[in-house]
């Protein structure tokens, strides 16, 4: 994202929600004079990168299905590069599980069906980045994109993350990124340590409506009526 420093200035608490999900360039005079990013500490990165498959080059769709195709391992493969993803713990489980069973209950008899993790989205950005991503919990209104192998080959209208300290800036930054720029419409980022959810709704591969709840009923912006009790979630 880029702004001028007038912007900036102006609306400083505007550009500091920002870089929750990106850097925002500052400009001067149509020069780029400083770039405004998120505090990241040491711990948090040692983390993140220990979650990184180091493989010290651009990794293609057709090596990653190679490299992950006998391995009992989970993987995503965002911006050509493998990310492995950790075991989940006791809250990010229950969260999943009441997430879904609500969702589960709301779509029954209707056009769209949940899934859950570990399901493979193959999402495109361009010919040559293809990227896979497992959502914790995907919405899928395309079901003639499901092939007789089971394999999903279509783009979710919603998908939950439930955070985690290992992949929270993948799932805020890289992950919230890629939904937008591929026709995902809405993405819930669930954040267990504050109990909070966070929903983004994107049009025209933008981001158009975001929305924090920590309190009373989650609500989609895309799917009207569906609505969870942030208390349930929690349990």
């Amino acid at each position: 994202m880029r702004a001028t420093a007038t912007e900036v200035k102006n609306n400083l608490g505007r550009y500091l929600k920002f870089i929750e999900y990106e850097d925002v360039i500052i400009s001067s005079h149509g020069n780029d004079i400083a770039v405004l990013s998120k505090y990241v500490d040491d711990t948090m990165k040692a983390e993140e990168e220990a979650a990184v498959y180091k493989t010290g080059k651009w990794v293609s769709y057709e090596e990653f299905l190679v490299l992950t195709e006998n391995s009992d391992e989970r993987y995503e493969l965002i911006d050509g590069q493998i990310y492995v993803i950790d075991s989940p713990l006791f809250p990010h489980q229950n969260a999943l599980l009441n997430i879904v069973g609500e969702m589960r209950e709301w779509f029954k008899g209707k056009k769209c069906l949940p899934a859950v993790a570990p399901y493979d989205v193959t999402l495109i950005k361009n010919t040559n980045n293809i990227c896979v991503v497992q959502p914790d919990i995907l919405i899928i209104c395309d079901k003639e994109n499901i092939n007789q192998k089971g394999k999903y080959k279509g783009v979710p209208t919603l998908v939950v993350e439930i955070l985690s300290k290992s992949s929270k800036s993948k799932d805020r930054v890289l992950k919230l990124n890629l939904y937008m720029e591929t026709g995902v419409k809405e993405c819930w980022l669930v954040d267990t340590d504050r109990h909070k959810v966070e929903v983004f709704y994107f049009e025209n591969k933008q981001l158009a409506i975001d929305k924090t709840y920590t309190e009373g009923l989650v609500k989609s912006e895309f799917f009207e009526g569906l609505a969870l009790n942030l208390s349930d979630i929690f349990i």
